[in-house]
C-alpha cells in the first residue's frame, strides 16, 4: 500500500509578546496569520521588488464584454467547454499505479472553502478560453499545501527576470499589488501556475480564442445590433419623406420640425410597428434602404456564427447553428466535440497541474481523464474493449494497459495465464 506525506515549510504561529521572525520576501504582509488558509490576493498589500512588470497586450475586459457577456455563441462554447471539462471524472496514476484515492484528488475535490471542484475547475477553463491564460494560485497552511484559488488574468501581470522567464507575478486591483516571486528555496514550488494558449509572438502571454475571432465575433454583434435597431424602427428599412415643392415653397422650419416629431413620436418602435403613415399634401415616402434578403443578412450571421463556433473548436449543430452540418448525427458531433475540443484541453491542464504540484508530495504523479465515465464515449469504449478482449495473443496485463488501466501483479497475472491455458 502507499502511503504519502505532504512537504511543505514548517511554520509557527507568531506571538503577540514575541518579536516577530523575519519572513521570506514573497510572505512579507502586514496583519498576515501565517498558519491561516486564505489567498494572499485578499491583502491587497504591496510589495516592492525589483523588476519590471509587463503588462498583457489585450483588453481582457472588452473581450469578456464584447464577447462572453454580450454574444450568445461565444458565451454558450465557453460553457459547454468548460462545464463538460470540469465534469469528466479525474484519477491519480502514480508509478504506473492507477488510484481513485490521493490527496492531491482530495484537493482537486474542494480546493479551497468558497469553491467545489467542477466549479474551481469550470473558472480555470473558463479564464483560459477567454484570455488565453490561467493563474493558479498555491496557498500554505501550517506545513502543508491546503488551497488552490484561481486568479483574474486582468489582474496579472507577469514580471520578467534577466533571463527573459518570468521571475514573478503582480496581482494589482484599486492601486494596491501583492508580488509572488516564483523562486524561493523555502517552498517546495513556486506559489503561481500561469497556463497559456499557444501565442506565435508573445513569449508571456497566450492567445485567446476570442482573438481570432474577432472579425467574426464584430460581424455577429452588429447583425445582432442591427436586428434590434430595425424593429425599433417599426421593423421596417428607413427611407425619406420627398416633399413636392408647390407654389408655396419648401417646409418652413417650424413644419420640418413638427413632421420630425411626429415621426419619431408616432411611427417609431415596436408598439408602432406596420402602423400606416399619414402624409400631407405634397409628401411621398421613398424607401432608401435594401432588404435583408439583398443584405444576405441571416446568411451573413450564420456564417459569423460557424466561425466563431469554429474558433472554439464546438460543431456548430451543438449549437443550433443551421449550415455546415457535416456530422451523421448529434451523437457523432458530440464525440467528436470531447475528442478534438473537451479532452485535448482538459489533459493539457491536468498535466500542468501534475507537474506544478508532484514537489509537494513524496512522489511523482500524473492526473488522467476516467474516459469509460464520459457518456459521450461510450459506443467508442464498448468497442474497443471488445476488440481487446477478443485479442487472445494478449495477456491479462497488456489487455489493462490497452484499456486505459494498471498492469496486474505478477503472481496474480501468472494465476490467471494459467487458469486461461489450461481452459
Amino acid at each position: 500500500m502507499l502511503r504519502w506525506t505532504l512537504k511543505g515549510p514548517a511554520r509557527t504561529r507568531s506571538s503577540k509578546n514575541q518579536p516577530s521572525t523575519p519572513q521570506p520576501p514573497h510572505m512579507a504582509m502586514e496583519g498576515t496569520d501565517l498558519e491561516g488558509k486564505s489567498s494572499r490576493t485578499g491583502a491587497l498589500i504591496a510589495v516592492h521588488q525589483t523588476g519590471r512588470p509587463r503588462w498583457t497586450p489585450r483588453d481582457y475586459a472588452a473581450l469578456a464584454m464584447q464577447g462572453y457577456a454580450r454574444n450568445p455563441i461565444v458565451y454558450r462554447s465557453i460553457r459547454m467547454i468548460s462545464e463538460a471539462a470540469a465534469s469528466a471524472t479525474i484519477f491519480c496514476l502514480v508509478g504506473g499505479e492507477r488510484l481513485t484515492e490521493h490527496p492531491v484528488l482530495s484537493l482537486l475535490r474542494q480546493p479551497n472553502e468558497r469553491q467545489d471542484g467542477a466549479t474551481w475547475l469550470e473558472s480555470l477553463y473558463g479564464h483560459l478560453l477567454v484570455s488565453g491564460n490561467a493563474y493558479v494560485e498555491a496557498v500554505y497552511g501550517a506545513s502543508s499545501l491546503r488551497e488552490l484559488y484561481c486568479l483574474r488574468p486582468d489582474r496579472m501581470k507577469v514580471v520578467p527576470g534577466s533571463n527573459g522567464w518570468p521571475e514573478a507575478y503582480d496581482y494589482t486591483i484599486g492601486g494596491k499589488s501583492v508580488r509572488f516571486l516564483q523562486s524561493d528555496d523555502a517552498m517546495p514550488l513556486p506559489p503561481i501556475l500561469h497556463i497559456t494558449l499557444f501565442h506565435p509572438h508573445d513569449d508571456h502571454y497566450g492567445l485567446s480564442p476570442l482573438e481570432a475571432a474577432q472579425v467574426s465575433l464584430d460581424v455577429h454583434n452588429a447583425a445582432a445590433s442591427w436586428n434590434k435597431a430595425l424593429l425599433d424602427n417599426s421593423a421596417r428599412p428607413s427611407g425619406a419623406l420627398v416633399y413636392a415643392a408647390s407654389e408655396a415653397g419648401n417646409l418652413s422650419d417650424e413644419q420640418f420640425e413638427r413632421l420630425k416629431r411626429e415621426l419619431e413620436e408616432g411611427y417609431q418602435g415596436a408598439m408602432n410597428a406596420g402602423r400606416p403613415l399619414l402624409l400631407e399634401g405634397g409628401l411621398d415616402w421613398k424607401s432608401m434602404s435594401m432588404s435583408p434578403r439583398d443584405m444576405d443578412f441571416i446568411d451573413a450571421k450564420n456564417s459569423a456564427a460557424r466561425e466563431i463556433a469554429l474558433a472554439f473548436g464546438v460543431p456548430p449543430m451543438l449549437l443550433g447553428i443551421p449550415g455546415d452540418n457535416t456530422y451523421a448525427n448529434y451523437a457523432e458531433a458530440n464525440r467528436a466535440f470531447w475528442r478534438q475540443t473537451v479532452l485535448p484541453l482538459a489533459n493539457r491542464c491536468l498535466q500542468n497541474i501534475a507537474r506544478w504540484l508532484s514537489p509537494a508530495y513524496d512522489d511523482a504523479f500524473e492526473l488522467k481523464i476516467d474516459l469509460d465515465h464520459i457518456t459521450a464515449l461510450a459506443s467508442e469504449r464498448e468497442a474497443l474493449w471488445n476488440r481487446v478482449g477478443n485479442a487472445a495473443f494478449l495477456t491479462e496485463s497488456e489487455k489493462r494497459i490497452a484499456v486505459g488501466y494498471s498492469p496486474l501483479t505478477e503472481p496474480v497475472e501468472t494465476a490467471r495465464n494459467a487458469d486461461r491455458g489450461g481452459k
